[in-house]
């Protein structure tokens, strides 16, 4: 079947060239569109903005990610590839060198070891108990007022109290963790500016400084929480050194809200736009669970995972690339391929071809989807339980953010 191609996208069939401004406000509300016309066009094209070929086909991006000629690590300098001076990002770049997500074996795979380690102990399914109270509580403070934005009511507060209660750090922290997470994950956006880049290092600065404080106090005072066990826990006689655990810490609180705050918002916005009584999609364990799983694939909250080839390759469909050079693997395109999923562009939970890649695949697999799934779960299924007439103010605005793919502002009555 034909799909039309947008008007903001312009493609070069003969040399598979797709210019997409990743700022253009019609692709920012809604790329799937784009989406399906690069799926029946060139599902492996070169992104002019980016200057690098992406892969929108569910195929392709499983299989690359777990493509370990390719990976995270940046093999030919500081992070970035720009080459300027990066004075100016040492405090940024420092925590980047020795985080769990930019690394490859076999530093990747001694701290992953550490990490899961001490998260798998956790036994996160635990943590259900306390996050449906959480949510309870949030839905307490706002039920009487008729209406809210269920961002900042709802979607922030759960997945940032629950991983600063996980790792032993103030909840009432909250709001400077969340201010120190965004303006790091600003980097991440096309293009980042100067003022960027200096925003960003000072988080990573304080950042790291407040995390290195506290960890002093852990290693005095030692606690059943997460930082504590991050500094005890070893692997065949070696721990984290002092970067490792800032590194480490920091990662798992920017990742153990960041994705889940757009997640929540974009689920909620999806099984509202079903229309009837959102109770329908909860009404089991197993229904609340698929629900999640088409809730990830049909919305995803993180758009482009990029990885760097280690060696001259040949990827897919003649694509070629050389050692050093990006490639960008497109999970919200990969999760409405039709080649993959039967009615992509429906919300179906429940799908037999459920297998979004949301979470990513291979060594770098998220470390915090077990606890993400659980906090999606409780949240969605408390809050439709608690208001089944919820109602959206008109259409949500996302944010002009490509790679993260969340709410402005998630504004509802009841």
């Amino acid at each position: 079947m034909t799909v039309a191609q947008p008007a903001y996208l312009q493609f070069d069939p003969q040399t598979r060239t797709a210019s997409i401004n990743p700022r253009e406000p019609e692709f920012v509300q809604d790329p799937y569109p784009a989406y399906a016309f690069l799926h029946g066009a060139s599902p492996a094209f070169f992104w002019k903005e980016y200057g690098f070929w992406c892969f929108a086909g569910y195929d392709d991006v499983n299989r690359l990610l777990r493509d370990r000629r390719l990976g995270r690590e940046n093999r030919w300098g500081p992070p970035g590839i720009r080459g300027e001076n990066r004075a100016h990002l040492d405090a940024f770049d420092r925590v980047e060198a020795a985080s769990l997500l930019e690394l490859e074996p076999p530093a990747h795979t001694r701290l992953r070891a550490l990490v899961n380690r001490a998260f798998v102990s956790r036994q996160v399914e635990r943590l259900r108990p306390r996050i449906t109270e959480l949510v309870h509580q949030l839905v307490d403070r706002v039920e009487a007022d008729r209406g809210a934005d269920l961002l900042p009511a709802l979607a922030t507060p759960v997945p940032i109290t629950v991983i600063a209660e996980m790792l032993g750090v103030p909840v009432e922290m909250g709001p400077q963790l969340l201010d120190w997470s965004h303006r790091m994950v600003e980097m991440y956006m096309h293009r980042a500016t100067r003022e960027t880049e200096d925003s960003a290092n000072s988080a990573a600065l304080e950042f790291g400084d407040f995390i290195r404080r506290h960890a002093e106090e852990r290693r005095r005072n030692p606690g059943d929480d997460l930082l504590s066990l991050l500094i005890a826990a070893r692997e065949e006689g070696q721990k984290l050194s002092e970067d490792e655990l800032v590194s480490s810490t920091i990662l798992l609180l920017n990742a153990g809200h960041e994705a889940t705050v757009h997640q929540t918002g974009n689920a909620v916005r999806s099984i509202l736009m079903q229309g009837g009584d959102p109770r329908r999609f909860f009404g089991s364990p197993e229904t609340t669970a698929a629900t999640v799983e088409e809730c990830l694939r049909f919305d995803a909250p993180l758009h482009m995972f990029t990885r760097f080839a280690y060696e001259e390759l040949e990827l897919a469909d003649g694509v070629a690339v050389k050692p050093g050079e990006q490639i960008g693997l497109l999970l919200g395109a990969a999760n409405r391929d039709p080649a993959a999923f039967g009615k992509p562009a429906e919300f179906a939970p429940g799908r037999a071809d459920q297998k979004n890649v949301s979470f990513g695949a291979g060594i770098h697999f998220c470390i915090g989807a077990p606890l993400a799934r659980i906090e999606l779960q409780e949240s969605l299924r408390v809050l439709f339980e608690r208001l089944p007439d919820i109602k959206l103010d008109g259409a949500p605005i996302y944010r002009d953010s490509y790679h993260f793919h969340g709410l402005e502002a998630l504004r509802a009555h009841w």
